[in-house]
């Protein structure tokens, strides 16, 4: 592949876009991707509006997929308020790659193991609603 023949990263409009109408390639919908859903919803908007918007995405993309049991409440909830928690902190820098850059421990898919136990995210209660942190250091 040629310099001239690679595509250009997504922007974060086209990102939205594509999520929206389920056209996103599923390996643009990694954590990191949903990490930047999260980002991107709660630039402009409050916690409900933007859990709202995340839960609306996610579920939608999951069913367009086939997959609509991946879909995790409690994981869904807690991302969205620990990058809500950098954004009030440190504010969204320039644009996502900057917040990206500025909160690498966001994407580890590991973190809220330091939250929660195993068992409490792997059950069903937690998939269906958001249950409150369990782990203790």
């Amino acid at each position: 592949m040629t310099a001239h023949s690679r595509k250009a990263p997504m922007t974060d409009d086209e990102f939205l876009d594509a999520l929206d109408d389920c056209t996103l390639p599923p390996k643009a919908f990694d954590h990191r991707g949903h990490v930047r859903l999260a980002y991107l919803s709660s630039i402009d908007a409050d916690f409900p509006t933007a859990l709202a918007r995340v839960q609306r995405s996610i579920r939608r993309y999951a069913a367009a997929l086939g997959k609509s049991d991946k879909y995790h409440e409690t994981i869904t909830v807690a991302f969205l308020a620990l990058v809500r928690r950098r954004l009030w902190e440190s504010g969204p820098g320039a644009d996502f790659e900057e917040f990206e850059s500025a909160h690498p421990d966001l994407f580890d898919a590991d973190l809220l193991s330091r939250h929660y136990t195993p068992e409490t995210l792997g059950s069903p209660i937690a998939r269906q609603t958001f249950v409150l942190p369990d782990a203790r250091d």
